[in-house]
Formats: structure tokens, sequence, C-alpha cells
């Protein structure tokens, strides 16, 4: 193939060229042409495009980079401007290799959603009306449970606290007023006129008239059957039957653990002058609240075949409920002046 080139004109001087010989015309090699642009080379020939690549080197030198470096570092710079146009754009660049799902997708999520689309992803954002009654429902039942613990927490344990210190109050006031020299005539409703004792449980408590829940029973005290029809005798009279009440839970409790007391077992009432002992004599572990008749001056079931001097204690049964009545009988074995000290229950 015969090669085409623009020179310039030739100088004034210049002598023109001798053309080859016939028989160098067929064996004349191509000279060298080095680096040149378009605007001096308008055609090249397969050769002369090669001398001219970059990196072709000097005549005779191999070349440094091949056809798969050039694949590679064009991949590469791909790959450079596609992440670079992504990063200018926002939008998630696509892997060379992905299929056109990917792509289609990834077009998708670059481009802004209709007001149609957007008003479905409002509505998907938002919680169902179930969610919502669940989790109302949820919030309800834990509120319901803390309510629950805290009055649960009040009863077993706060109850306890106030009316202890109630009841201790009124033990140390009704023993001032013994030492002040106080007699009143008769004792109102609330109001502490003795002090129990069971020393097998460790029990020190007021006694005070009546058995009101909230003037006596809640704050810790024993009350006295002294109203109406449940009127009973005080330990003073010579016959007749002492009745009282008390808690056996919360608000107290002095009464929790009578049904631990046997046959023999003490129990105290220290008035203003006279310290009353009285011996456990029977229990009846259950009976209906209706039954009054366990007050009486001999009360039926108790074991006691005729008049005398007695003691009933009565609170709730089972424990934490006041389905039944627990009952417990006891009998007046001494009647001690407080000027001669203590009874032989109270000092061992």
């Amino acid at each position: 193939m015969r090669e085409f080139s623009v020179q310039g004109p030739p100088g004034p001087q210049s002598p023109a060229p001798e053309p080859p010989a016939p028989d160098q015309a067929a064996t004349a090699v191509l000279p060298v042409i080095g680096p040149s642009d378009d605007e001096t080379v308008g055609l090249r020939t397969r050769d002369t495009r090669r001398a001219a690549a970059p990196g072709a080197g000097e005549a005779g030198e191999p070349r440094t980079g091949g056809r798969a470096e050039r694949r590679r570092a064009a991949k590469g710079g791909g790959r450079g401007r596609r992440r670079a146009a992504s990063a200018a754009t926002g939008t998630a660049a696509v892997p060379a290799g992905a299929g056109a799902g990917a792509r289609s997708e990834a077009a998708a999520a670059s481009r802004p959603l209709s007001r149609v689309e957007a008003r479905r992803a409002a509505r998907a954002l938002k919680e169902s009306p179930a969610v919502i009654v669940s989790r109302v429902v949820g919030e309800l039942f834990i509120t319901f449970g803390v309510v629950m613990l805290l009055f649960v927490t009040y009863q077993l344990w706060w109850t306890n606290v106030r009316a202890g210190a109630y009841a201790g109050d009124q033990t140390n006031q009704i023993q001032d007023g013994w030492a002040k020299g106080r007699k009143p005539d008769a004792f109102r409703p609330g109001q502490g006129f003795a002090i129990m004792y069971i020393p097998k449980l460790d029990v020190v408590v007021p006694i005070a008239e009546g058995i009101s829940k909230t003037q006596v029973l809640d704050r810790g005290m024993v009350g006295h059957y002294a109203e109406g029809g449940l009127k009973t005798a005080m330990p003073s009279a010579r016959q007749g039957n002492f009745a009282v009440a008390g808690h056996r839970n919360t608000h107290g409790e002095p009464f929790r653990y009578i049904n631990q007391l046997q046959p023999g077992d003490d129990i105290v009432v220290e008035t203003q002058d006279t310290y009353y002992t009285y011996e456990m004599a029977s229990i009846l572990p259950q009976t209906p609240p209706s039954n009054v008749s366990v007050l009486r001056p001999v009360p039926p079931g108790s074991g006691f075949t005729g008049p005398g001097r007695y003691i009933t204690l009565t609170t709730c049964t089972p424990e934490f409920t006041s389905t039944y009545r627990l009952i417990v009988w006891g009998k007046m074995v001494e009647e001690r002046p407080r000027s001669k000290g203590k009874p032989d229950a109270l000092v061992s």
C-alpha cells in the first residue's frame, strides 16, 4: 500500500529528491515517523498508527503495555467515572455486571415518587388500627399491674407500719393515763383502756372499746365487743365472757398466729389496777361470721359447762380473707393487782 503524506514546500535551495532505483523501490524501508498530530498528518497506515501510539517507544524497543492492561485501565476509569457520577447525583451505583433487573430497580429508586406513590408510601408507614388497639391494651395491662403491685405493697407492708406505730402510741398513752391516776366512768368508742399480752406469740397490743373497723381494728388495736346484742362482759366482771376481735392479716395483724395457741398457753389482760391471766382452753378453727353464739356468757362448743370468767378471741380465716371466723377460748386462772407486780406469765 502506498503511503501519502503532506509535506511543506521545499526550500529554494533544496535539491529535488532523486527517484529510487527500480530495484530499490521494492525493498525500500519505510522511514520511522515520530509522534505527529492530526494537523500535520491526514491519513495514516496501520504501521504509522502503531508507531504513533503512546507507549510504543523507540524503534526496536518492546512496548510496556498490552491490550489486557489497556482494557483494565479503561474499565477502572469507567468505574471511577460512574462512582463520581453516582455521588454527584445521589443515586446508587449499579455494578457493571448487574443484570437488567438490577439496573431498572436502581433507576426506579433514583427517580422521584409520584403523588400516588407518595400517598401509598405514607399509608404504609401508618400503623393499622389493630396495632394501635393492641398497644393501648398492653399499656392498660401494664398500668393495671403496677397499680395492683402498689396496692399489695400498701396492704401487706404499709398498713402494718402505720398500724404498728399507732398501736404503740396508744399503749404509751394508756400507761401514761394510769400513771396519772385517771379513772373514767365509761369508755367511749375507740378509746383504749387495757393492754393484751400473748407471750407465746410475742404480742403486745392495746384494747379499745368497740369493734369499729376504721377507729379500732384498722389502727392495729384489738376491739372489745361492747355494743348492742354483741355486748360482752369486762374482765373485772365477776362472771361473763370478755370477747375481743382483731385483724389476722394487715393493719398490724395482732391475731395472725392465734391458731398456733395450745391449751394451757397464757393470755394476759392488763388494766389500770389489775392483771387478769387466762389459759387457752379450746379453739374453733372455722365458723360462719353469723355465728354470734360464740360470744355468749357460756359459749357452746367451747367446752365450758357453766358460768365462769372467760375470754374469747375472734379473727378472720383463712388468711387474707374474711369468709369465716376463727375462735379461741380461754378461762381466767389468776386475778393479780398491779401493786403486787407482774404475773408469772409475763416474768418468765
